[in-house]
């Protein structure tokens, strides 16, 4: 991928950095790939077009700004270089709760910087919770990532997705049935050393 801007606030230690976007891409690579929960996933991530960007905000107006940034950088980038961005932010909104009403804020963000109908933000959280649901529930893991992630998506590229794929309404529905044939147990054997790649 062509070099683009660093993040706005760099992470404290590069290091630890680096093992958030491993562990990242190991998620994405057997579990959203791997279980195809994401059916449009795979080939951006083979094309090397996923920005995987680090931050190391530590409280909330830290992170609305390095989500301005991100939203601005993706909007003007060439998508055959950057289609989408993963903004990963390890180091606050730990707590559910604190990042669901989080994302009231990112979805005015979208809107102030006139990115309505451009971008827009998937959730994604170790501890991520459907309404309704139970903690402990299953279905809650199509959405659950190793650290707190705003998914920035292009909508022309959803668009264009979903076109392709005739039963792209259904993706819901056939995760959660992965998913619930999968088991608790079948999810931890995802994370063996040994478990098979996407």
């Amino acid at each position: 991928m062509t070099a683009l801007p660093e993040v706005l606030i760099p992470p404290r230690d590069p290091a630890a950095a680096i093992k958030v976007v491993a562990a990242t891409q190991v998620w994405l690579e057997r579990a959203v790939i791997g279980l195809n929960l994401c059916p449009f996933a795979k080939a951006v991530h083979v094309k090397r077009q996923i920005r995987h960007a680090v931050t190391g905000a530590r409280t909330h107006d830290e992170l609305l700004a390095e989500l301005e940034h991100e939203l601005l950088m993706l909007a003007e980038a060439n998508p055959e270089v950057l289609e989408t961005t993963l903004l990963i932010h390890p180091e606050v909104m730990g707590e559910f709760l604190d990042f669901h009403f989080f994302l009231a804020e990112a979805d005015a963000a979208i809107r102030r910087l006139e990115l309505a109908g451009v971008i827009q933000i998937a959730s994604l959280h170790p501890r991520y919770e459907f309404a309704g649901s139970d903690a402990d529930d299953i279905d809650n893991y199509s959405n659950r990532s190793p650290y707190p992630t705003l998914h920035l998506l292009r909508e022309a590229s959803i668009d264009r997705a979903v076109a392709a794929f005739p039963d792209a309404a259904d993706i819901f529905e056939r995760n959660i049935e992965t998913l619930r044939k999968l088991g608790h147990e079948g999810w931890r054997r995802l994370w063996l050393d040994d478990a098979p790649k996407g």
